[in-house]
Parts: structure tokens; sequence; C-alpha cells
């Protein structure tokens, strides 16, 4: 039985407990005159907080509960007089934990169904913007300032500036936001593929736009912030270039 399943049920048990309280009679504002008032004050509102956050999660999976049941569920445990056997319990509880896991899937995959259908009708209809070219792996760039500098090869350690975003313009990076406007370093091999091809029809000086397929991109998976199946817009402007250092010679290494 997962963390999260448990609390919830005894966050929808303490909310109706309250909600009785309520209809009953508005209580009396707290005493918190000693540092252990605060401190047990302070642990149940931030209790109170997490277990809410839970309960809404449930909601939003359509998983509906007997808040009565629940809260004379809480009451016969604490009071000694449980109705079910330990065994029955755990029976009803795991298969309502697979419920839950059953239903964040599902929902899971209805998303990714339809930012994949998104991005495919996103990416259809920049193609026949003027500007835009598709690459044969279905990466798509735009030039947004020309350059005739050096252009780098994959295994080249490149310096940018850019922005990232979702096709809703949702920010998600950017050196502006996270590295202080500075631009940064990396190995271009060691990113995603859209990067690593497009990049690569950079000369330094340049700035480019890419829309970036899912499949060029974090896929099916997604990435923090990024869902999964997500079409990525990135304005990236090339820096610099770092060729790759030298092995360094048989027993050089040792040397150092």
């Amino acid at each position: 039985m997962r963390v999260a399943m448990k609390v919830s049920l005894i966050a929808a048990a303490l909310i109706s407990l309250s909600a009785c309280q309520k209809e009953a009679a508005e209580p009396a504002a707290p005493k918190l005159d000693t540092d252990t008032a605060k401190q047990s004050y302070a642990l149940g509102l931030s209790a109170g907080k997490y277990l809410n956050n839970a309960v809404e999660e449930h909601k939003k999976l359509n998983l509906t509960l007997d808040s009565a049941l629940i809260l004379r569920g809480v009451q016969d445990a604490t009071g000694g007089k449980p109705a079910m056997a330990e065994e029955d319990i755990q029976k009803v509880l795991t298969a309502l934990d697979e419920q839950f896991r059953n239903k964040q899937a599902e929902m899971a995959k209805t998303k990714a169904e339809e930012a994949k259908a998104k991005g495919v009708a996103y990416l259809a209809e920049n193609a026949k913007k003027a500007g835009v070219t598709t690459t044969a792996s279905g990466l798509q760039y735009e030039v947004i300032t020309a350059a005739d500098g050096a252009k780098p090869k994959a295994e080249d350690t490149v310096k940018v500036k850019y922005k990232g975003t979702l096709t809703d313009g949702t920010e998600f990076d950017s050196t502006e936001k996270n590295n202080n406007g500075e631009p940064i370093e990396f190995p271009l091999n060691r990113v995603i593929k859209g990067w690593t091809e497009g990049v690569q029809l950079m000369g330094v000086g340049s700035k480019f736009k890419f829309t970036v397929p899912s499949e060029l991109a974090y896929g099916e998976n997604g990435m923090g912030p990024i869902p999964a199946n997500s079409v990525l817009v990135f304005e990236v402007e090339l820096v610099g270039i770092s060729a790759p250092e030298a092995a360094a010679p048989a027993g050089e290494e040792a040397k150092k």
C-alpha cells in the first residue's frame, strides 16, 4: 500500500471530521502561547495541507470514497473496534492501490496520445510557414540571423544562448532565466537529437529557430516540466565552438 494512498484516506477522514465539527459549532481559535503549542499546531497545519493535496489528486482520477465510512473507520480503529479483519483490510487497500495506479496510467496514456496528435498537427502547420525548412528527420528550422562562421561537428563542444518553449509558448528553460543571460557550453553529441542535428547547420554568430518533433526530443517519457510527446521550440544563438580535447599520449597522464 503506497504512503500517498494511506495519507489520502486519512485526509478524507480528517476533512469529514472537520466538516462535522463546523456544523456543530465553530471551534475556538487555538491557544499558541508555548513553543510546544506552536510546534504542534504548525505540524498539524503542514500535515493538513499535504493531506488535502492528496485528496485533490484522487479527485482528479474520479476516485470516489464514502466520507462517512472513512470517518467511521478512523473512529473504530482508534477505539479498538474494527469491523474488518486485518487480512481483509490489506486485501481491500491493495485492490484500491491497484485501481489508483491503473487510473494514473490510463490518464497518462490519454494525455500522451492527445499530445502526440497535437504535435503532429502543429508540425504540419508550421512546415507551411515561409522560411521554415524541414529536414529528412522531421526537424524544422528557420534562420533568424544568418552568419558565415564555422559550423560545429557533433563531437565538438558548443557555446550557445537559447530559449526553449512548448508549442503554447510556455518557457521551460533558457540561458536568460537559468544562467543570468550568459551562454552555456556542452558537447553537441550529448544533448537531444534535434539539437545535435540542428546546431550543426549553424555558423558561429547565427541564430536559428528550431521546432523539434517529440521523437527528436524527450519522446514518450517527457522530462521534468516537459510532458510526454511534446514538440519543442528553441531559439538558439551559436556563440562559439571548442574542438574536442585530444587524448593524451600513452604515459602522459601519469606525468601530470
